[in-house]
Order: structure tokens, then C-alpha cells, then sequence
């Protein structure tokens, strides 16, 4: 019997390029491909890449150029290029690094394991579809046989592509338009992994808040799919991202306050505080309603925690309207901020903006001076939870310190406890707050609330 070929699978960018990771691993198990020691053992390589954030272009060049070396000691490795990255450069990729084998886009994920078949006959293989192909639903399916990290928690993805026009993002263009998948899909995956020991899912969508709409022709359907999945026995905690603030509408904020196991952890992306620079962005909404919805979530959700995005040195951002952003960012007291500096990304309208590029030494003060308010305010958020008692859903070992576990609040915060015996990655346990970081939590575990749900992870044999 023939040694199965193995696999690696490099990922770039946001949670979306992680979860096609995982069913891109799926796939190539389904394919008799098996997990590599190491990506320099591996026989396949695949790059899922992300062309959102500064230099992508040159991070996949880069890792190219590092393969090439393992190419050469190795011709029979084959070296793949997906993700949205791919979908952009389809036509230079091969030109510049010809070592490659397959280079497949955002919406032919599920084809990749038939490229590669291909790539090993006829040579390097590029096809990238510039929309979903209408004839098949592969790439819409349910990940139920993805190759997912964690045996307690999975992404599902609700919707792919974007309808909004923001001016500094490129996810339209390499994701395309909005297409949701039916609610009853959903609701069937998300039995289908409580079954399997799954307790949490998370959401995921350019724009969660939408879902639905393009399936309505009218109304999305976000709120009575939380509700829907409020109703699936196993799953303790649902969380989504990310929402667009425009759509946050009042009958989402009432599911989650009504539906127990949707957790109270709002990701609302603010990326400005100045109406001039929201507008520029073309973020389709202003300050004042912006706060509005997150009071209206405040009221309505008990405990709630918010987290934010905020975009520094916009084109044309002045000092004046930095400020602004520095005033609302501290009367919103986020519990934590994912902060960037802005990169022209080609093909979107914020890059044709080169005479409102801010000097880099003044980013990167504005940046510094930003992060202060937002750490600030994390660890006013943090400290006010010293002496309470949270329900902890235990990851695994905390990856800094073996003799500690990691664990998630039902608010999505990151709490590091002693290790307790019979206590594991996906256990639930209640544990004390006895100190608290901008970042992270501390605790002492009190009492286990349940032992771990899913079955000890065995390895996939196929027929």
C-alpha cells in the first residue's frame, strides 16, 4: 500500500480566509490526502492568501520565494495559490513565480483538489471564476467535513461577497456581491456539529446584518436566523462578525437580548469618528447614529461587550478630525479595538487619493496616541470586572504558559485560569476574575459546569 501524499495549508487575513482553510483541508482528505509534519515535508503546499491588509502582495511573494528553494530541492512538490489575492493577480502569479503549480480564486474553492489532479499531467493550471458558478452550490455548501483546529468551537459561514461600496476595501471585488445561504442550510449545519460535540459557533459574513436580503428581495433575515439557532440543542453560545452599522437594526438587537444562547458580544465597526472622513470612507452612515444604535444595544442587551475597527490616517484625515475620533472613541469605552493604518489597496477609490495620503510619522502619532484611549478604556472595561464570576468555555493550554488554560467569557474575553484536574479544552466551568489587562483576563477556576462534549478526535478513515 502507497504512502498517502500529504498536505499544508499557509493562511493570510481574516477569520473568512481561515474557515476556507479548513474546508480546503477537508477537501483534500476527502481526496485520501493526509496532514503534513511540516510544510517542508508536506508533498502539496497551498497558500490561502488575503490581499486586505498593507503589503499582501509582497508577504505572498515572499513565502513564493522561500518555496522556490524547496521547490528546487523537491520538484515534485506541488505549490498552490488560492484566496483572494489569487483572485486579484490571477494573471501574474505564474509570470512571476512560475514554480507554481495551481492558482484558484475565491469562488472555485472546491475545485482546487481536481487542479491539482490536473497540474500533475498537464502542467501549471490557472482558473479563477469571476463570480459563483451558477450551476454548482459547492462552494455554498455546508463545511460539515472541514478540518477545523478546535473540536469545541467552527465558523459557518452565512453569506459571502459584499454590496457595500467602501472606499478603501477590496471585498467586493474579490468576493463579489452578496449571496446568503437559506436559513434552513444553516440551521442543519448547525445541528449537524452539535452532534459532534460542537457548543459554540461563530458567524461569518462580510455583513452579517444583511443576511438574507439578496434571498427576500427585501428584508434581511439575520434576526430569525439567531432566533433560529437559539432553538438547536448542544449549541451554548453563538456569536457572529462582521456587522455593518448601518444595518444594525432594532429586531437583531432584540434576538439577542431575547435569544440565551446568542452571547452578548457586539463587534460594531466604527473606523472613524469624523462624519467628513465616514463619508470620504462612503461607510453610509454618520456619528450620531452610530452611537444611537450602540446605546440602543447597550440598553437592550445585559452585560453587553462591544468591540470596534478603527482606520487611522484616512486620505485627507486632518488633525481636527483625528481628534474627533479620539473624542468618540473615549465616550464609547469600547472593550477592545483592533486599530490600523490605512494602506491603499489597488482597484479601490481611497487609492487614487494620493494627495490626501497623511505623512507616515504623523500615522504613526496619531496611531500611538489612539491605542492609549482604547487600551485605556479595555482596562477600565477589564478592571470593572475584578470579583465577578464568569462562565468559561476552556479552549486549551494557554499558549505562553503550559501551566495555565485559556478560556472565553460568554463576552468574548480571553481569561487565563491555573490548570484544575479533569479540566480540558472544552469543558465549562465558572471561574473568579482576580485580575485584569486591556487584552486579557485572570482567574481561578471555582467549580466545572460540565465535562467536554465532543468525542476524543480520531483519524478520518474514508471509504
Amino acid at each position: 500500500m502507497s504512502t498517502p501524499r500529504s498536505f499544508a495549508i499557509r493562511t493570510f487575513g481574516c477569520q473568512m480566509n481561515e474557515h476556507d482553510s479548513e474546508r480546503l483541508a477537508g477537501l483534500l482528505v476527502a481526496e485520501g490526502l493526509v496532514g503534513a509534519e511540516s510544510e517542508e515535508r508536506a508533498d502539496v503546499i497551498v497558500l490561502n492568501t488575503c490581499t486586505i491588509r498593507e503589503n499582501a502582495d509582497l508577504k505572498l511573494y515572499s513565502a513564493l520565494g522561500q518555496l522556490k528553494i524547496l521547490k528546487e530541492t523537491r520538484p515534485e512538490v506541488q505549490i498552490a495559490v488560492g484566496g483572494c489575492m489569487a483572485q486579484r493577480e490571477r494573471g501574474t502569479i505564474t509570470q512571476r513565480a512560475p514554480w507554481v503549480d495551481v492558482v484558484f480564486g475565491t469562488h472555485n474553492l472546491a475545485d482546487a483538489p481536481s487542479l491539482l489532479r490536473r497540474a500533475l499531467t498537464d502542467g501549471p493550471v490557472v482558473e479563477v471564476l469571476d463570480g459563483p458558478d451558477p450551476s454548482s452550490s459547492r462552494d455554498m455548501a455546508p463545511a460539515l467535513y472541514a478540518v477545523r483546529e478546535s473540536d469545541v468551537a467552527a465558523w459557518v459561514t452565512i453569506q459571502t461577497g459584499c454590496d457595500n461600496t467602501c472606499s478603501y476595501c477590496i471585498v467586493p471585488s474579490v468576493r463579489g456581491r452578496e449571496i446568503s445561504r437559506p436559513l434552513e442550510d444553516l440551521v442543519f449545519e448547525a445541528r449537524s456539529l452539535a452532534q459532534r460535540g460542537v457548543t459554540e459557533i461563530t458567524l461569518l459574513g462580510q455583513n452579517v446584518n444583511s443576511y438574507g436580503r439578496d434571498l427576500t428581495k427585501r428584508r434581511p433575515l439575520f434576526a430569525q436566523l439567531l432566533r433560529a439557532l437559539g432553538e438547536v440543542e448542544g449549541i451554548e453560545r453563538v456569536r457572529f462578525t462582521s456587522p455593518h452599522p448601518k444595518d444594525l437594526r432594532p429586531e437583531t438587537i432584540a434576538a439577542m437580548a431575547e435569544t440565551p444562547n446568542v452571547c452578548p458580544q457586539l463587534h460594531l465597526p466604527l473606523q472613524s469618528g469624523s462624519n467628513d472622513v465616514l463619508r470620504a470612507m462612503r461607510r453610509g452612515y454618520r456619528v450620531e447614529g452610530y452611537v444611537e444604535r450602540l446605546e440602543r444595544a447597550r440598553r437592550s442587551i445585559a452585560d453587553l461587550a462591544v468591540t470596534t475597527d478603527l482606520i487611522v490616517g484616512f486620505p485627507g484625515e486632518s488633525d481636527d478630525q483625528f481628534n474627533e475620533t479620539l473624542d468618540v472613541v473615549a465616550e464609547c469605552e469600547f472593550d477592545l479595538a483592533y486599530t490600523f493604518i490605512f494602506s491603499p489597496r489597488a482597484g479601490t477609490r481611497a487609492a487614487s487619493m494620493e494627495e490626501g495620503f497623511v505623512a507616515p510619522e504623523v500615522v504613526r502619532s496619531r496611531f500611538e496616541r489612539l491605542k492609549a484611549v482604547t487600551d485605556r478604556s479595555a482596562l477600565r472595561r477589564h478592571e470593572s470586572r475584578l470579583g465577578r464570576r464568569e462562565e468559561v468555555l476552556i479552549e486549551g493550554p494557554s499558549r505562553r504558559n503550559d501551566e495555565m488554560l485559556s478560556g472565553r467569557t460568554r463576552q468574548g474575553k480571553l481569561i487565563h485560569v491555573a490548570r484544575h484536574p479533569g479540566v480540558r479544552a472544552g469543558s465549562l466551568v465558572s471561574a473568579d476574575v482576580t485580575s485584569a489587562a486591556p487584552y486579557f483576563l485572570r482567574g481561578e477556576i471555582v467549580e466545572v459546569i460540565r465535562p467536554p462534549r465532543h468525542k476524543i478526535r480520531v483519524p478520518l478513515a474514508l471509504a
